[in-house]
């Protein structure tokens, strides 16, 4: 593309489909085939650009120079490039102007009309000027070459009419010496061509030939646009050639008989130039110009190539005489299939690229199939504001800040999701919102005092109906209503002012099927006003938007309720999202709106927010740097992310794919990060939310970003400037973004977008390493050795590249019914001590044996559905079950639970380093319900080498867990000796807290005794040999617990403290100055036991409130349980933590994160709620609906994190309470909890406190309960067990 374009607002060169860019303002452009260069132009300068990089592969241009426009008159300028840095300008005269040195003008012609055309000859030696409506082309001839002595002279080519258009015949062959063609286009209708006949005549070119365009075609049916529109093009005989050579070096490939080839053949063996005439109704007639410029001209010389009857162009069938003129470039790409591309610029603005076959441009026989779009490239004359799609995406308006409107539809090309633009809307009013019905073809504009209705089924929208308004309050929003039916003829509108009150129109358009026979009566389209309305909640709204459809259609659902579909979303200055759906009234004529969902999200003020029609809400803080997202049903918070200052926000996009996985865009002013949904991970505490996509809008234009939206196809579609960009859905998998995500990618170079996302949020296979560990945790433990004996027996035969099956052949029921009963009381069986351990089948059990053999497989194979981190991953739970199935005779299924999460753990703590990385609070809470604490401690201190320190004791929890008091003293004094001893030197300062807090100073007195190297050790042996009941010594362990810590030796001061009885002290030094929670709670169990007040305090003063402030609960549980307070630590596991506790301060976002509802919660919940009388208790203060949420909650995180069977299992086979049928119980006779089970179970422990007094019952928490204590069952409830 070497041509000047007159007219636009930016200049884009395209190297083949590749954008390159330097965007200026301008009003015209040209390129020099010969050096790169690039000349733009506005009315007062010139911009000279230069390639570079292209030896590199990444061509772009910078700018070399500029050079100012004498200022004459307001004449659009053009350019053309000659020989070397010439540079020519037409205006209302001609200059030209040296390049290389700042533009300086070495000769300059004024002209008596102002330029229209002005073009150098290939050879530099002519120049070709034409004005306005000139009938003239002026010739101008190179007198003298060099910058000093500059001089042309000229003479007219004359033409009965104006001419509308001339151009040099390309100079690409330098073999072809037969100087320089001018085809020239006149209005009369003739193709005149002008060669140097005589090159030592006055006139420097004659006329060759005429092609007269109105005689070449002679259609059998003569219609009035047929007898009127003509247009013409040429085709180079050097393109023709080599066009013609790979057809047929293709062809000869094939083998096979081509008549069109033959035909071709014999045309491309005279070597001519081709003029290619074409009408409105597709007939086509290429002439051959042969040896252009020979002296002797036979008739022969110019030849009839072919006659078509079927070649239509886009821009024929256009009725508007503007839209329809157009200058066509022709060239052959080299690395084309389709060999011929033919370019046309449409004048107003559109550029659209053809490619075709030119043997099947040329063939006489009927076909369809010559030409095939290669790319369009239009857009608007200014500044893109906003982008509007359709429902279901397949269309959309692009709007400026001038009020111009282009309504786009998506067409589906061979190589992606195309574009077309179909309409032009330009409106004098400003608009305030739109929106597009019927699939773009009508467009509703809301004004300020009006509301318009546009056909845009024509290239230009048409103002088909309105409807003026008055509304108190500014417009917010214009939402498209449900209907009840996608067939329906009518459609609703609705408007919510910021005071807000509302307005909804009723429109009627004809329908968009001609043959749909639904609709009789008038179908002129027109809009009305249906009703007036005020919203339910008059205060608390800031801001109403529509919901972003997301790829669902908009339909009535039959239910107004929390399940009916969403079509707005609103929220206020302090945070508070609400999405709301409508009903509409057809017979009464008004809307009824309900609130389906209201999540408080803590964030003031907030700057922007956009909520999908699949209930996921993004939201920007007032910084517009901070975004959130948040799962509407169930108010939780997914995904939090701090970006650059510089980097704010600016517009939220949502999409969704087939399956209702999430997609979001986030825009930022000259990028767009793509998220997507991600399985959840408790166990790991994985993203929920992860970038997949980052283009970068500098590459391609300086322009910031105006809007964006997604196409229903996955495209997005990026308005910056005054372009819309198209991006494919085709995800470049070798990204670092997807490399991080540690995904199995296949070996693919790119992957669909929506299959990427499916691959990161969809169903897991059962061998997946989250999977298996969610099935330990619901207990399905016999199910997880299958599973991996499944995987092993699969593994056997098992080579790369071949098919793995995802159920490694158990059935799906396996999965959800409940026949782990039946495998219980099997391996009961096995642990009696007189069942035959050897007859176990090894295939049958994952002992250390078959693991080893099993991963030793999977360090070997790539497994299908699996990355390498999975596999990893994989191999250490494999290698966790095995070690866990040695004590599984032993240990009661919470044991288990703790020593396989253990394990894992300490796998991984050696594989990935972690300084300071616990053990969770979940596994703290399995252990602490565990009867086999015995043996827990045994294998941590095993882990350790026996040589366990308080380090590792925090780690593995065993403080926390640990409920036999004398077995807690017991291990705290092995701690103590083994921190006295893990230096050289047994350094008594180690050990000082652990043995006073065990009540042992003269231990510690002796091991001071022993010190001798230590410098402390004579005053502190003599501190220590005091009596620290008598107040003076009490007070000086004081006055050396303070200095202590202001040296910042803090243990040491906690140890101090409890020298002196002061444990609150000690308590309040390791939680705040050591930050060791556990400590702190380990020295006043050991120091004072469980009922010590200190502890109590520890609890409800800074356990819980941290718990509710992070959103914990399974440390509130373990709280609650310590205190005493059983029936809340049942019902903290399904109510938030915050709602049950009261905090000084406000919850941060971390305690409404999805990570605080664990779905193991409900495997805790069903196993305490039955076991006393006062977890019983507690679940009976939840009522039925709040027990079903968080059912079904549990059930949707199951499916969020891939695990479908799982979520299937738990909604089929949970069981409620049973809701008494007695009337409201007395404080003298309260029901009896066993009444809630459906079945009555004989180990209900009865832990009740004996009734307070009035005084007691004041505080919340009162002692704790006596020990569980053995009720014998009642007969009726022995009888009710086997069903009577």
């Amino acid at each position: 593309m070497a041509k000047p374009t007159p007219g636009g607002k930016a200049a884009q060169v395209w190297p083949n489909e590749h954008i390159a860019h330097r965007d200026i303002a301008l009003e015209s452009v040209t390129i020099s085939e010969e050096t790169g260069k690039i000349a733009a132009c506005d009315f007062e300068t010139i911009y000279i650009y230069q390639p570079y990089g292209q030896n590199e592969g990444a061509l772009k241009w910078s700018r070399q120079s500029t050079c100012r426009i004498a200022s004459e008159t307001q004449t659009i300028p053009t350019l053309s490039w000659g020989s070397s840095d010439e540079l020519l300008l037409g205006t209302s005269s001609l200059q030209l102007l040296q390049t290389k040195d700042e533009g300086i003008t070495i000769w300059k012609r004024k002209l008596p009309k102002p330029v229209k055309i002005a073009e150098f000859s290939p050879d530099a030696n002519l120049i070709a000027s034409v004005g306005f409506y000139d009938p003239l082309i002026k010739i101008w001839r190179r007198q003298s070459f060099g910058s000093e002595d500059t001089r042309f002279d000229f003479t007219y080519l004359l033409h009965p009419k104006t001419v509308n258009g001339a151009r040099w015949r390309d100079g690409k062959n330098a073999e072809q010496a037969h100087g320089n063609v001018l085809y020239s286009i006149c209005a009369d209708n003739k193709v005149r061509i002008w060669a140097a006949v005589n090159p030592h005549g006055l006139q420097a070119l004659q006329q060759w030939a005429v092609i007269d365009m109105m005689e070449s075609i002679q259609p059998r049916i003569k219609t009035a646009i047929s007898l009127s529109d003509r247009y013409a093009f040429f085709i180079h005989s050097q393109d023709l050639d080599l066009a013609a050579q790979q057809v047929i070096e293709r062809s000869q490939s094939l083998g096979e008989p081509d008549h069109a080839l033959e035909h071709l053949t014999e045309i491309a063996g005279r070597k001519p130039e081709l003029c290619v005439v074409l009408d409105a109704d597709g007939h086509m007639s290429a002439w051959g110009l042969e040896n252009i410029g020979c002296k002797v001209r036979t008739t022969a010389n110019v030849f009839n190539v072919a006659h078509i009857e079927d070649f239509r162009l886009p821009f024929t069938q256009i009725q508007n005489a503007y839209e329809k003129r157009v200058q066509f470039f022709t060239f052959c790409n080299k690395g084309s299939d389709k060999t011929l591309d033919i370019f046309i610029h449409h004048f107003d603005g559109r550029l659209q690229w053809l490619e075709a076959n030119v043997s099947a441009l040329f063939d006489p026989s009927p076909r369809r199939d010559r030409v095939h779009s290669k790319a369009l490239w239009t857009g608007h004359e200014s500044t893109i504001r906003k982008i509007v799609r359709s429902a279901n995406g397949r269309a959309l308006i692009s709007r400026t800040s001038g009020n111009e409107g282009l309504i786009w539809k998506q067409m589906n090309a061979e190589k992606g999701a195309a574009l077309i633009r179909a309409s032009t809307l330009v409106c004098q009013e400003h608009i305030h919102r739109t929106c597009l019905l019927q699939e773009g073809n009508f467009v509703v504009n809301l004004h300020h005092d009006q509301i318009s209705l546009w056909s845009a089924q024509s290239s230009e929208a048409i103002l088909v109906a309105s409807c003026h308004y008055k509304l108190v309050g500014k417009p917010l929003c214009l939402i498209v209503l449900p209907e009840s039916s996608h067939k329906s003829k009518y459609f609703h509108l609705a408007t919510i002012s910021s005071a807000m009150h509302g307005i909804v129109w009723k429109v009627m358009l004809p329908p968009s099927n001609s043959n749909d026979a639904s609709t009789e009566g008038d179908s002129t389209p027109r809009i009305t006003e249906f009703c007036h309305f005020a919203t339910p909640l008059q205060d608390d709204i800031t801001f109403v938007l529509p919901v972003d459809p997301a790829g669902s259609p908009l339909q009535m659902s039959g239910f107004f309720d929390a399940f009916a579909k969403d079509v707005a979303v609103s929220y206020s200055d302090r945070g508070v999202l609400r999405t709301w759906t409508a009903e509409l009234d057809t017979q009464k004529s008004n809307i009824k709106w309900l609130i389906t969902s209201t999540v408080e999200t803590s964030i003031i003020r907030p700057s922007l927010a956009s909520t999908s029609s699949i209930r996921k809400s993004a939201i920007v803080d007032s910084a517009r740097t901070g975004l959130t997202i948040w799962d509407m049903r169930s108010g939780q918070l997914e995904h939090e992310a701090r970006y650059e200052p510089q980097d704010q926000i600016q517009d939220l996009d949502w999409s969704s794919t087939p399956d209702d996985q999430s997609i979001l865009a986030v825009g930022f002013p000259h990028k767009v990060i793509i998220l997507a949904q991600m399985r959840f991970d408790y166990l790991n505490v994985g993203p929920a939310w992860a970038p997949i996509r980052e283009i970068h809008l500098k590459e391609s234009t300086p322009h910031p970003i105006g809007d964006s939206t997604w196409l229903g196809s996955g495209h997005l579609v990026i308005g910056a400037g005054n372009q819309l960009y198209v991006y494919d859905k085709e995800v470049i998998t070798s990204d670092d973004m997807i490399t991080d995500l540690s995904i199995l990618v296949h070996e693919h170079k790119a992957m669909d977008l929506f299959k990427l996302v499916t691959l990161l949020n969809g169903p897991l296979p059962v061998f997946h390493p989250q999977f298996l560990g969610q099935c330990i945790l619901v207990g399905k433990s016999s199910l997880v050795q299958k599973i991996i004996v499944g995987l092993h027996k699969a593994l056997k035969y098992f080579s790369t590249g071949d098919d793995l099956d995802s159920f490694v052949s158990i059935a799906a029921e396996a999965f959800y019914t409940e026949s782990e009963v039946t495998v219980e009381a099997a391996r009961k069986e096995l642990r009696s001590s007189y069942a035959d351990f050897d007859d176990v089948d090894e295939d049958e059990t994952v002992t250390e044996d078959l693991a080893a053999r099993l991963n030793g497989n999977l360090t070997k194979l790539p497994i299908p559905q699996l990355s390498n981190h999975e596999q990893i991953h994989l191999a250490n739970i494999i290698e966790c079950v095995a070690t866990a199935e040695k004590y599984r005779r032993s240990m009661d299924d919470n044991a288990m639970r703790y020593l396989l999460f253990f394990r894992q753990h300490m796998l991984r703590k050696t594989q990935v380093p972690r300084i300071g990385f616990n053990i969770t609070w979940r596994e703290i809470v399995w252990a602490f319900h565990s009867g086999s604490q015995d043996i827990l401690v045994d294998l941590v201190s095993k882990q350790f080498q026996g040589k366990i320190l308080w380090m590792h004791a925090r780690e593995s929890g065993m403080f926390m867990w640990m409920t036999d008091l004398t077995a807690l003293r017991v291990q705290f004094e092995v701690i103590a000796r083994n921190e006295y001893t893990k230096t050289d030197e047994k350094n008594p300062v180690d050990c000082s807290l652990y043995y006073l807090a065990l009540r042992k100073k003269n231990v510690l007195t002796g091991l001071w005794r022993m010190a001798g190297w230590n410098r402390e050790q004579s005053a502190t042996q003599k501190l220590l040999s005091n009596n620290f009941q008598d107040p003076r010594w009490k007070t000086a362990a004081l006055k050396n617990a303070y200095a202590l810590l202001g040296r910042h030796r803090f243990e040491y001061a906690a140890s101090f403290f409890l020298l002196a009885g002061d444990l609150q002290a000690a308590v309040d030094v390791c939680f705040n100055q050591l930050n060791d929670l556990q400590l702190a709670v380990a020295i006043a169990r050991v120091y004072d036991g469980d009922d010590s007040s200190v502890l109590h305090a520890l609890l409800e003063d800074k356990v819980l409130p941290q718990a509710a402030f992070d959103g914990n609960r399974w440390l509130a549980t373990w709280a609650f349980w310590m205190l005493g307070r059983r029936d809340m630590a049942v019902r903290v596991l399904i109510s938030p933590v915050y709602s049950l506790v009261d905090t000084p301060d406000t919850p941060n976002l971390r305690s409404r994160s999805y990570l605080s509802s664990d779905p193991a919660l409900v495997v805790l919940y069903k196993q305490l709620r039955d076991k006393t009388l006062q977890t019983l208790k507690g679940a009976s203060k939840i009522s039925p609906r709040a027990e079903w949420e968080f059912v079904v909650q549990n059930a949707r995180l199951y499916d969020r994190m891939g695990c479908d069977l799982l979520a299937l299992d738990l909604v089929r086979n949970w069981q409620f309470l049973v809701q008494p049928r007695e009337p409201p119980f007395t404080q003298d006779a309260p029901p009896d909890p066993r009444k809630l089970l459906r079945r009555r179970s004989s180990l209900v422990v009865d832990d009740l406190p004996s009734p307070r007094s009035p005084l007691e019952k004041r505080f919340s928490f009162g002692k704790p309960p006596p020990k569980p204590v053995f009720e014998e069952p009642e007969a009726n409830s022995l009888l009710d067990n086997f069903g009577f």
